[in-house]
């Protein structure tokens, strides 16, 4: 279970960092121009495949397949995307997004679960 676990924040992790890659330039706030920095475009995405690729192996060590990592990393990137977005951007979720992210954590609710 702990390499489920590490899988999982490692995801996590990668994409709040993928988040401020790829988002960070609509920020105005007094950190932006790190984020608009073409150095934050070219060196972010060293991290970002790190936490990936160690993601995507402790998920494989775990379940001993590929196709679980998926589905759980498509839901955790849509939550954290949305929160983010909402948080530090301020664009509320419509009702679309709403019912999108329940499915993304029914996703990762069936992906996760052993039976």
């Amino acid at each position: 279970m702990n390499k489920l676990f590490f899988s999982l924040l490692l995801s996590v992790l990668g994409n709040i960092i993928a988040w401020f890659h790829m988002n960070g330039q609509f920020l105005n706030d007094k950190y932006a121009w790190i984020t608009k920095s073409n150095w934050w475009v070219l060196l972010g995405g060293i991290p970002i495949s790190f936490l990936f690729y160690y993601s995507t192996r402790l998920s494989y060590e775990h379940f001993g397949y590929y196709w679980a990592i998926r589905p759980i990393g498509f839901g955790l990137a849509t939550i954290t995307f949305a929160i983010l977005t909402w948080t530090l951007l301020g664009e509320v979720p419509t009702f679309k997004v709403v019912i999108s992210l329940l499915l993304a954590v029914v996703i990762i609710m069936i992906n996760v679960w052993e039976i």
